[in-house]
């Protein structure tokens, strides 16, 4: 696992994909301390506190984000050992539209049938990172573009469903609740669904600021699981910041 991914590569690709938002920070700076001139205190220190918050804040963020995609473990997938998936079962991998997974899934269950979906549509999709990242890196062998309201694949087909980082991108509440039941439907009765997920919580708060509200809360992801008749049969902290829900088909109490 540790050759498939570069070192440095979770850190690299948040600033390449999202660069803009750098950019503007510093520009935000630059102006600030240019205007800062002409003020008299109190005003003065009022200015410098604010910069200093830009450029705090903007080094938290990157500081996790590099503790999360290149140091913790995530995309080693041990924490799937303890799901006890077999490793010749049908796996579903879906994106919306950057897949960073479904080769290393592959090579964590190499006699599995992977199938790598992505319901990436550019005109609900509409972030310029994510059009980026499609840029820098091919699509993974064989994965099929599906829609979010239909997924191209018979009922009861899959034995586990990975949905890693992707999900939030469906922001429609109406349109997530239809995907997840398309979950449902292609899912074997004893199989999982593998959700993982920032959350719209006080960690995140913390690392990322305001760019929090990108993700959903606990509480909307419940919602969502129980409104398509998946319930949660463990939760599993791959950090303070990324939560990984296992779910189930009602009824299944394996």
């Amino acid at each position: 696992m540790e050759r498939i991914r570069k070192p440095f590569q979770g850190i690299w690709n948040i600033i390449r994909f999202n660069w803009h938002f750098y950019i503007l920070s510093g520009l935000l700076i630059f102006l600030a301390c240019c205007f800062n001139t002409f003020l008299q205190t109190p005003y003065y220190y009022f200015i410098n506190v604010f910069c200093l918050l830009v450029i705090l804040t903007t080094i938290i963020s990157l500081l996790v984000s590099f503790y999360v995609y290149d140091l913790s473990g995530l995309y080693k997938l041990n924490w799937l050992e303890e799901l006890m998936i077999e490793s010749n079962k049908k796996i579903v991998n879906i994106n919306a539209g950057f897949d960073e997974t479904s080769i290393l899934l592959k090579a964590k269950f190499p006699n599995a049938e992977l199938v790598a979906l992505d319901f990436y549509d550019p005109k609900k999709h509409t972030e310029i990172s994510i059009k980026r990242a499609r840029k820098a890196y091919p699509p993974f062998p064989g994965t099929k573009q599906v829609n979010t309201s239909r997924l191209s694949l018979k009922d009861n087909y899959a034995d586990a469903i990975f949905v890693i980082l992707s999900a939030h991108e469906i922001r429609n509440e109406q349109e997530r609740n239809i995907f997840f039941c398309e979950l449902k439907r292609i899912l074997q009765p004893d199989g999982k669904i593998i959700v993982t997920e920032h959350l719209r919580d006080i960690p995140n708060f913390l690392a990322y600021n305001i760019g929090f509200f990108h993700f959903m809360p606990k509480v909307s992801w419940y919602k969502t699981f129980t409104n398509a008749g998946l319930h949660i049969s463990k939760e599993i902290k791959i950090t303070p910041f990324i939560t990984t829900f296992i779910l189930e088909k009602y009824g299944n109490t394996n």
